[in-house]
């Protein structure tokens, strides 16, 4: 289903490890770990138009809040009247009530294929995509301070030792990333909810709520299911790069809106003497 999307990264991840490996060692889990985070980040830039047109779809969206709200009000016990009411005033102010989806969906494609890509770096396999049966044996064999790339932590201890580790190696690097990426998370959902001012108390609780389960999430994820190092390092970069997208893409939108406001025109004022008028 996803192949249309794996190729292509499985190709980026490619092209950094043959640049990393060029200047390191094919082999290195240095090279490996540089190729990985690249390949998050080349995707990231990618997909940074989309991030933004969400964020401005958003705040409008959200900008029109408390007349949704009065409609709702309005109109609650007459579904059809409301739902068309809310439509009008979306259509009004160029808006779209699923604008800020769009862009998310477009990127779960592929978010969903860098997974796979590094989940499918299998013990005998003859392939991954792009890469042949020596490139997979070559990242199965690659190590981040003796934690291979290819095992995971809860993984059972003699398949551990079969590959060269061992569980306190796996844990010593496992879990730091995991409490990084958690992290990372963390801060941005919080930052995420700050922006959110027009929340109502329910739907405020629960973001709150999944601001704390979420890094919980990731590491329970990491000590208890079969989530390779080399996942782990994706989830680290993806969320530290979120972290920082964020901010950077917030301020961007506030400086626009900042500029909005102060190229609006402003009413004139009356001359000396003249009464203002009554509307």
């Amino acid at each position: 289903m996803f192949d249309i999307f794996l190729y292509p990264v499985s190709a980026i991840l490619w092209f950094w490890h043959t640049v990393f490996g060029a200047l390191l060692s094919p082999d290195s889990g240095v090279a490996w770990v540089l190729a990985i985070v690249f390949l998050v980040f080349t995707i990231r830039t990618l997909l940074i138009r989309p991030a933004l047109g969400q964020l401005r779809a958003g705040r409008r969206t959200q900008k029109l809040a408390p007349q949704v709200r009065k409609i709702r009000e309005r109109y609650g016990k007459d579904r059809q009247r409301m739902a068309r009411e809310i439509q009008k005033l979306h259509a009004d102010n160029g808006t779209s009530p699923f604008g800020g989806c769009l862009p998310a969906l477009l990127q779960i494609p592929v978010f969903l294929s860098l997974y796979w890509v590094l989940r499918d770096f299998t013990p005998g396999a003859t392939s991954n995509h792009v890469f042949d049966q020596a490139g997979v044996t070559s990242f199965l064999n690659a190590d981040l301070f003796g934690a291979m790339l290819g095992n995971w932590v809860s993984q059972p201890v003699a398949d551990l030792l079969a590959f060269g580790t061992d569980r306190p190696r796996m844990l010593a690097v496992g879990v730091p990333l995991m409490l990084i990426a958690g992290a990372a998370t963390f801060l941005s959902m919080r930052m995420s909810l700050k922006r959110q001012a027009t929340l109502n108390p329910q739907m405020a609780g629960i973001s709150k709520a999944m601001m704390y389960l979420a890094p919980v999430g990731m590491l329970a994820s990491g000590l208890f299911f079969p989530v390779p190092i080399g996942v782990l390092l994706y989830f680290l970069a993806n969320n530290v790069w979120t972290f920082g997208q964020q901010h950077f893409l917030m301020a961007k939108v506030d400086r626009e809106e900042a500029t909005q406001e102060k190229d609006k025109p402003k009413p004139a004022a009356p001359r000396p003497g003249q009464k203002p008028k009554r509307h």
